[in-house]
């Protein structure tokens, strides 16, 4: 009887301890197995790399809308006419409006009554301008867009006068009466004048290099028409032998079969005496808006942005010279800082 007994715990015992090996052995199995799966699924989904965004993106042609608003020059005129032409070519839906109004009466438009997004000038914007402007809360940014020459003109059916000084210049733009006055072989005939109105660049550039800022006696002149139409001077000198008028490169280009240049103390108007400052009549062309404008309205950045970087496609093709590559890069530095972006 109590052999049987000890069989009998034997057995248990022996029983008892096969369990406590499984039991110890299957939790063991488990989390080795959970461990496994997650490492293999932490692998495979490891997080994408973050996309690259291009901050330029939001300024493309095809990416803005809206009203863009520009007026002045009638110098820069031709010029931001084919800009706008290209930036809706590149898929600008919305409306841009150019006056050519001349840079004073554009800069009263933008700094006066604040109608305008953009100005366009043929001359630096003035000290008085720019207080008009922050009087009205407005802080003119400048971006050059290329150089201009104004071209002295007569038909090419005057066949006496070539070349001038600067003095003489300034006679046959005030008071000699007779172009006999300038010089004696030249014909005893009325010079008959066609010069830029008051409101333009043109006008106050050509005062300022030949009359040093005093515009009484261009006024005073006889025989005199002033025209902001360009092509109303252009038809004028046409219509005489004994016509002089001066106008921005551009049109003289538009019209060299029937005009002809005078040059200025032996220099004519190029691209090589434009931008060398040889010529003495040959300077900046400009566009004006301001950092509130461009971030307020993204169109009017957009627009500034496609003309700094496009111009020189298209400015020898208008008709004027392009910026020197130092003062682009000023102003696509102004245009950054304007939009709050890092060049």
């Amino acid at each position: 009887m109590r052999k049987h007994l000890y069989v009998s715990l034997f057995v248990l015992l022996i029983a008892g301890l096969v369990l406590s090996a499984c039991g110890a052995q299957t939790p063991t199995a488990a989390p080795t197995e959970a461990a496994t799966e997650a490492a293999t699924e932490a692998a495979t989904e490891a997080p994408a790399p973050t996309p690259t965004v291009d901050p330029l993106a939001m300024y493309r042609p095809e990416n803005v809308s809206g009203d863009i608003i520009t007026a002045g020059s009638s110098t820069v005129f031709p010029l931001s006419e084919r800009m706008k032409q290209r930036f809706e070519e590149e898929g600008f839906t919305g409306n841009i409006t150019i006056d050519s109004i001349g840079t004073g009466a554009g800069f009263e438009r933008f700094c006066v009554n604040g109608e305008t997004d953009i100005s366009n000038a043929s001359r630096p914007i003035k000290d008085s301008e720019r207080e008009s402007c922050r009087a009205i809360g407005r802080e003119p940014l400048e971006f050059r867009v290329g150089t201009d020459a104004i071209a002295v003109v007569v038909s090419r059916d005057n066949n006496f006068v070539n070349d001038v000084t600067k003095e003489e210049l300034a006679l046959i733009f005030s008071t000699a009466v007779n172009w006999s006055d300038v010089r004696p072989e030249w014909p005893n005939e009325p010079i008959r004048r066609f010069i830029p109105g008051t409101d333009s660049g043109t006008f106050d550039y050509f005062v300022e290099a030949i009359f040093d800022k005093d515009e009484a006696p261009i006024l005073a002149a006889s025989n005199l028409q002033l025209s902001e139409d360009d092509n109303v001077l252009v038809q004028g000198v046409l219509g005489s032998p004994y016509a002089i008028g001066f106008f921005g490169f551009a049109y003289y280009e538009e019209n060299a079969g029937q005009l002809r240049t005078v040059s200025i103390d032996g220099i004519a108007p190029t691209e090589e005496t434009a931008e060398n400052g040889t010529y003495p009549l040959a300077r900046p062309l400009f566009i004006y808006s301001t950092a509130q404008i461009m971030q307020e309205k993204p169109q009017v950045a957009a627009f500034i942005y496609f003309y700094l970087t496009n111009v020189n496609d298209e400015i020898i093709d208008v008709g004027y010279f392009p910026a020197s590559q130092a003062a682009l890069d000023q102003a696509l530095n102004t245009w950054y800082m304007a939009v709050g972006l890092q060049p």
